[in-house]
C-alpha cells in the first residue's frame, strides 16, 4: 500500500523522497475528462458526492499540546502555508513569505520547489525560517519557477521532530508530490487506522501524511479527481499547496475555517498564502480569497488558471480568533482588515465594560494593541504604551524554579512606570486561557504602582477546546470553563473585570456573524471528531 512522504531524522534538512506505491491488483480506469473553466471566480464540478460520516465524539483537544510555558497563555496557531508558481526566483520568494508568516508557526520550516526538469526537490529544517535556510546554498539548490512552504508551530516542552516539518514530499506511481497543511483534521485517526489495517506504512505523526495515502490509493484520474476523492473523506479544517512537476494546486475545506489567499506579482506570477501580509511583502497584489470548498490549479507551463468545486456547499464558518489574535494587523483575513476588526472589538468593550474610574489605557503587546486603541477612544481615556514587550527572552518554562520563571516574565512584559504609577490603568488584552499571564501581569501593575487595574478582554470567555487547528489546552485547564467572571477576577487578582460578550462580538459582524466559527467561546462545533471504528487486519502471506 501507500508508503507516506519520508524524512531524515538526524539532518538538520532534508532532500530525500519517499516512494508512494498502490497494490499491484488495483485496476488503472479509464480517463475521467472534466470540464473546467478558467475564471477568477470558483465554477462546479460536476462530480458525485458522498455524505459525510455522522461525528460521534464530544469534543476536545486531540493533540498532546502541552502548556509549560506559563508566561505565554494565549492560544497557539500551528503553521502557516505559502505557494508562488510562474516565477524564476520561485523559492527565494518562498522564503520571503514564511518569514512574513513566521509568527504562525516557529518550530521548523520547509520549501519545496519543481525544477524545469520535472524534479521536485525538497529542504526542511527544524527553527526559525531564516536558521533553516541561512545557507545560501540551501535556496540555491531548490531551483524552479514553482515553489511551496510551510511553517510549522512548536508546542512547548516537546521533543521537535523533523519528520514531521513540512512540505511533506513524496513519489507515487503517476509522479511526485509534496504538500503543505494549515488546519487539523477531526477524523485523522480514523482514517489512519483503516489505512494501516489495509497496509500503508506511516512515517510521521502528522495528519496531513494522511491525505498523501489518500491521494495514492484513490482509483480516480487525473490528479485533480484524486485530490478531490481524498478531501471528500477528510473532516476538519483544512488549506492545503499541492505542488507537482508542471502545476499548483490551492484547496481549501468547505467551511472555511482557516484563512488562504490568492494574489499576483507584476510579472504575473501566482501567490497563494496563509496572510496577504504576505503577499505585500512580496509585491503581490491581492486579488481574493480561495473560497470555501474550491480548488484552485495553476499550469506553469502556460499560467492557465482554472477552479473547481470540491465537495457540497457547506455553511462558512471562519476561525475568529484569526481576527482577534492571530492574524498581524497588517494582514486582511476572511475579508476584513485585521487591525480594523480589532479596534471594533475595543470600542465594543468599552460600551458593555466601560472603566469610569480609569486614568489610561494600555494594551498587552502586541495583540491587544488595536483593541486598546478602541476601547480608548470610545472611552475617551488617554491610550499609552505601558508594557514593554521584549521578544528575545526565550521561554521562560526552562528556568529551575518557579521563582526564576516569575522573574522571566518581567524580560517578557516590562512596566513603563512613568505611565503606571499612581494611576487606574485599564489594561486590554486579547483573551484569557488558563489565566497564569492575566495575573502575573497584573501583579506586574501593581509592583509598578498602580493604583487599581482593570483587565479588559476583547473576546468572549473561552469556555471550550479547538478542533481545527488551534493550540488550546484540555477544558479542565481554561480557567472561564471552571469558573464564572467574578471567580476569574479573584483568581487573577484585578480590581474589575469585563469580558466582550459573544452577543456584542456577533454584532459586530452583523449578518456575517453565522459564518463564524466561535466554538471556543459557545461549543457550538461545525465538525465534531469520529470515534475511530474497530478495523479487521491484514493477514501477512508469510503468515501461517
Amino acid at each position: 500500500m501507500a508508503a507516506a512522504a519520508a524524512a531524515a531524522t538526524a539532518a538538520p534538512t532534508t532532500t530525500a523522497s519517499s516512494r508512494l506505491l498502490l497494490p499491484r491488483t488495483a485496476p488503472v480506469p479509464s480517463p475521467i475528462h472534466y470540464q473546467l473553466r478558467c475564471s477568477a471566480g470558483p465554477s462546479l464540478l460536476a462530480r458525485r458526492h458522498r455524505a459525510p460520516a455522522p461525528a460521534r465524539a464530544s469534543p476536545d483537544r486531540l493533540t498532546p499540546f502541552n502548556y509549560d510555558d506559563d508566561s505565554d497563555d494565549h492560544p497557539r496557531e500551528e503553521c502557516g502555508v505559502f505557494g508562488v508558481v510562474g516565477d524564476p526566483d520561485a523559492s527565494s520568494l518562498c522564503y520571503l513569505g514564511l518569514q512574513k508568516l513566521q509568527h504562525r508557526g516557529e518550530e521548523g520550516a520547509g520549501i519545496s520547489a519543481s525544477g524545469d526538469d520535472g524534479d521536485i526537490k525538497t529542504v526542511t529544517g527544524l527553527g526559525l525560517v531564516g536558521d533553516v535556510f541561512g545557507d545560501p546554498a540551501r535556496l540555491a539548490g531548490l531551483p524552479g519557477r514553482s515553489a511551496i512552504g510551510h511553517v510549522r508551530y512548536s508546542t512547548s516542552g516537546a521533543a521537535a521532530s523533523l519528520r514531521n516539518v513540512q512540505p511533506f514530499h513524496a513519489g507515487y506511481r503517476f509522479g511526485q508530490l509534496a504538500v503543505a497543511h494549515n488546519g487539523n483534521l477531526v477524523n485523522y485517526q480514523s482514517l489512519r487506522n483503516k489505512l494501516e489495517a489495509q497496509g500503508s506504512i506511516f512515517n510521521t505523526s502528522s495528519d496531513t501524511e494522511v491525505i498523501l495515502h489518500l491521494i495514492a490509493t484513490s482509483l480516480s484520474r487525473p490528479l485533480l479527481a484524486r485530490i478531490c476523492d481524498a478531501c471528500e473523506r477528510l473532516a476538519g479544517a483544512y488549506s492545503l499547496l499541492f505542488l507537482t512537476a508542471d502545476k499548483l494546486f490551492a484547496v481549501r475545506d468547505p467551511f472555511g475555517f482557516r484563512p488562504l489567499v490568492m494574489g499576483r506579482r507584476p510579472n504575473g506570477a501566482v501567490v497563494f498564502a496563509s496572510e496577504t501580509c504576505a503577499l505585500d511583502l512580496i509585491d503581490a497584489v491581492y486579488e481574493r480569497e480561495v473560497e470555501p470548498g474550491e480548488v484552485v490549479v495553476v499550469d506553469r507551463r502556460d499560467m492557465s488558471m482554472s477552479s473547481a468545486c470540491l465537495v457540497p456547499h457547506r455553511p462558512r464558518k471562519s476561525c475568529v480568533f484569526e481576527h482577534i489574535y492571530f492574524a498581524l494587523p497588517n494582514s486582511i483575513v476572511f475579508g476584513h482588515a485585521v487591525h480594523e476588526r480589532r479596534t471594533a472589538y475595543g470600542r465594543a468593550l468599552a460600551e458593555e465594560s466601560p472603566a469610569p474610574t480609569a486614568d489610561v489605557v494600555i494594551p498587552v503587546p502586541d495583540s491587544g494593541f488595536y483593541a486598546a486603541l478602541g476601547f480608548a477612544q470610545a472611552s475617551g481615556l488617554e491610550f499609552q504604551q505601558g508594557l514593554i514587550r521584549w521578544h528575545y527572552s526565550g521561554r521562560s518554562f526552562i528556568q529551575p524554579t518557579q521563582a526564576i520563571r516569575d522573574l522571566a516574565v518581567k524580560l517578557k512584559l516590562a512596566p513603563v512606570r512613568g505611565v503606571i504609577a499612581g494611576k487606574s490603568v485599564v489594561v486590554v488584552d486579547d483573551s484569557i486561557v488558563r489565566g497564569t499571564t492575566s495575573s502575573k501581569i497584573v501583579r506586574l501593575l501593581r509592583d509598578a504602582g498602580a493604583r487599581e487595574v482593570h483587565m479588559r478582554i476583547s473576546s468572549p470567555p473561552v469556555i471550550g477546546s479547538c478542533l481545527y487547528g488551534i493550540d488550546t489546552p484540555s477544558e479542565g485547564e481554561l480557567i472561564s470553563n471552571r469558573m464564572d467572571i467574578e471567580g476569574v477576577r479573584r483568581a487573577i487578582g484585578c480590581d474589575s473585570l469585563g469580558f466582550l460578550s459573544l452577543d456584542k462580538l456577533h454584532s459586530i459582524y452583523g449578518d456575517e456573524a453565522g459564518e463564524l466559527c466561535d466554538a471556543c467561546f459557545s461549543r457550538n462545533y461545525p465538525v465534531l471528531p469520529t470515534v475511530p471504528e474497530p478495523v479487521p487486519e491484514l493477514v501477512s502471506a508469510f503468515d501461517d
